[in-house]
């Protein structure tokens, strides 16, 4: 982690700034936008656009492209990272007027338990609300420490004075509102971030820094670059439109850690294969090369429980070179960790990317 710009043999990287990437990290994680949810995200994706001078199209999957013109029109390739995030939907509401959940993602409803959430309505109301156990309390249930926590036995509990179904309704909730968790967007002093959502709004922010410097260094990419921020990843299927004009697909996304796995929260992990599809053998290649080339500080890995972004466009049938890299993350979709130099790590190689070429 530095502010320095560095330099090797190879030429210059873009600088890293982690302050601006902090600030656009801390906005996006703050801002709801469980999947399918994009109405708050959006304008917030369009400023920080507009910033560099940029604009923002979108497809009809609610997909926001952000396209800079490379050095050679030879062929446009796309860099992206989903803004969607985990999240819950109403599916019902109890006599007693809790709300009944469904997830949206793959939520793990151990680590939600007490969490503060906020449900948004149709006509644009918000509300505040609790997740709880329906055997919430060992002084009430005997089977407070041992019932599953999952859709059956798991509940909302709005802060408002309600009752009754009718008390909810009401409130102007139906069936199909949307429900975002709080985030707890941290930085500790020695560089670690611990936030919900890191996933992936992290790799979105190193999108846009990218962006940022690019424009102020005057640095232009190999290629035509479309930057790219799905909406609906963490379902299965934010990247299975792609632009036909894409001939390379680089999702960021988070790396895994734990037992079997390589990845750490200090390096960038090239993923040489998910649970859908091994990665382009040749676009893997090179994304090794350059980190290779830069003194990179990378690990490549094999992922099993997981999907990407590009993993999703192969399997719905894009004519696309997919690869995906990321920084090592603890306890994804939970509460996650990860440290600003394996962001920075991702960071240089996303930049290598981009302003040298992928496959040549």
């Amino acid at each position: 982690m530095t502010e320095e710009k560095k330099e090797d043999a190879f030429g210059r990287l873009p600088q890293f700034d982690t302050e601006y990437f902090l600030e656009t990290t801390k906005k996006l994680i703050g801002t709801p936008s469980p999947v399918g949810y994009y109405t708050e995200i959006e304008p917030v994706l369009d400023a920080l656009a507009a910033e560099p001078g940029l604009t923002v199209s979108r497809d009809r999957k609610h997909t926001g492209y952000i396209r800079v013109p490379g050095k050679s029109h030879e062929k446009t390739v796309l860099a992206g990272a989903h803004l969607d995030t985990l999240g819950l939907i109403v599916r019902g509401i109890d006599a007693d007027g809790m709300l009944r959940v469904r997830n949206l993602g793959g939520i793990n409803f151990n680590n939600i338990e007490g969490e503060t959430v906020c449900i948004h309505t149709r006509d644009g109301r918000t509300y505040s609300g609790l997740v709880i156990c329906m055997y919430h309390s060992v002084h009430v249930f005997e089977e407070a420490r041992t019932a599953p926590r999952d859709e059956t036995t798991m509940r909302v509990l709005i802060n408002e004075p309600v009752h009754t179904e009718a008390d909810v309704r009401a409130l102007g909730i139906r069936h199909g509102d949307v429900i975002s968790l709080t985030p707890h967007f941290t930085v500790t002093e020695k560089g670690f971030l611990k936030s919900r959502f890191l996933d992936n709004k992290a790799h979105a922010a190193c999108l846009l820094t990218l962006i940022r410097a690019m424009r102020k260094e005057e640095l232009t990419p190999a290629f035509d670059t479309l930057f790219a921020f799905p909406m609906y990843e963490e379902i299965g299927h934010g990247g299975a439109y792609v632009p036909p004009e894409v001939s390379e697909y680089l999702a960021l996304d988070v790396a895994v850690i734990g037992p079997e796995h390589t990845g750490n929260e200090y390096s960038v992990t090239i993923c040489e294969k998910d649970r859908a599809t091994p990665y382009d053998r040749a676009l893997t290649g090179r994304l090794v090369a350059l980190s290779e080339k830069h003194g990179i500080r990378g690990v490549r890995d094999v992922f099993y429980r997981y999907g990407s972004d590009a993993s999703e466009a192969i399997t719905a049938g894009a004519n696309v070179y997919a690869g995906l890299i990321g920084f090592g993350t603890f306890a994804s979709h939970g509460m996650e960790r990860t440290h600003l130099s394996g962001v920075e790590e991702t960071y240089r190689l996303l930049a290598a990317y981009v302003l040298e070429g992928g496959i040549l």
